[in-house]
């Protein structure tokens, strides 16, 4: 993998801690989530007009992905009532990498040496292993539910993705076209909220939307990556943004304990490194 690649996961991981402690902050979580997808929508149509049309077979993908989503924000949210962040998250996206992997090598044929795979793993333990004192003590069965349920939906979205754009002849297309197709889930959104959602304060109109602009641009570069990298190497180095999640949810939500998650980081920058030099 190249630096240039890495970069722009490493940068990417970060974006989507940071939308993702906004949704967890939020008063009106699934307003809140309407914004978000509201933001996609804006950035995909910004997009479109300057890009090439995606190629029609990187159309049942898009679609896919598009129902897959709809899953993942409704697992999310229902996540996010029930857990800390940096209990939630982690466990959500701890099982990611190694799913997406796995799919990849049957879907496509990315077979990772073993040097990667070792990343990879570490990675995935590092990341659970962030969540281990949830399991026994501040997050309960639905929680936990949720969350894995969470990381299946996002294993199933990255995979489709990663082998829709592949087929698309244009990247830049295909990503303007994902976003915009979440407009569907703008509508359930809308509709479900009605007229409470222009009754939102601008602070939250203003912060949920660029939420959405955050969230996007994280996908992007990370659906940009997969046309460059394997799937689960992008798909690994996307799920350190727990990292940035735990830190933020320590330091800016006083989320308890802490000490344990410092080991938990070794173990995951020690798979970021595996992988990196693979």
């Amino acid at each position: 993998m190249s630096a240039g690649v890495f970069a722009l996961v490493m940068l990417a991981a970060l974006l989507h801690a940071l939308w993702n402690a906004l949704v967890k902050t939020a008063a009106d979580r699934t307003a809140v989530l309407g914004l978000i997808s509201l933001g996609h929508v804006i950035l995909g149509l910004s997009m479109a007009f300057f890009v090439p049309f995606p190629a029609v077979a990187s159309w049942p993908f898009i679609l896919g992905s598009t129902v897959i989503h709809f899953g993942y924000y409704y697992l999310l949210n229902r996540s996010y009532r029930l857990g800390d962040l940096s209990h939630v998250y982690p466990i959500a996206r701890g099982i990611t990498p190694v799913l997406v992997t796995l799919g990849a090598q049957a879907a496509a044929g990315e077979v990772l040496p073993v040097q990667a795979w070792a990343g990879v793993l570490a990675v995935s333990a590092g990341i659970i292993l962030l969540s281990a004192l949830s399991w026994r003590r501040a997050t309960g069965t639905g929680a936990l539910a949720a969350a894995l349920m969470t990381g299946g939906t996002i294993a199933a979205y990255s995979l489709v993705d990663g082998l829709g754009v592949r087929v698309s002849g244009a990247p830049l297309g295909y990503i303007a076209w994902l976003f915009i197709m979440e407009i569907f889930v703008t509508a359930f959104i809308f509709r479900r909220r009605g007229h409470l959602m222009l009754q939102l304060p601008r602070r939250v109109l203003g912060s949920g939307v660029a939420g959405g602009l955050t969230s996007a641009s994280a996908y992007g570069l990370v659906i940009w990556a997969k046309m460059l990298a394997p799937l689960g190497i992008v798909s690994s180095l996307r799920e350190t943004s727990v990292l940035f999640a735990a830190l933020i949810g320590v330091v800016a939500l006083g989320e308890r304990p802490w000490r344990g998650r410092l080991l938990a980081a070794g173990i995951v920058v020690s798979g970021v490194g595996l992988i990196a030099f693979s």
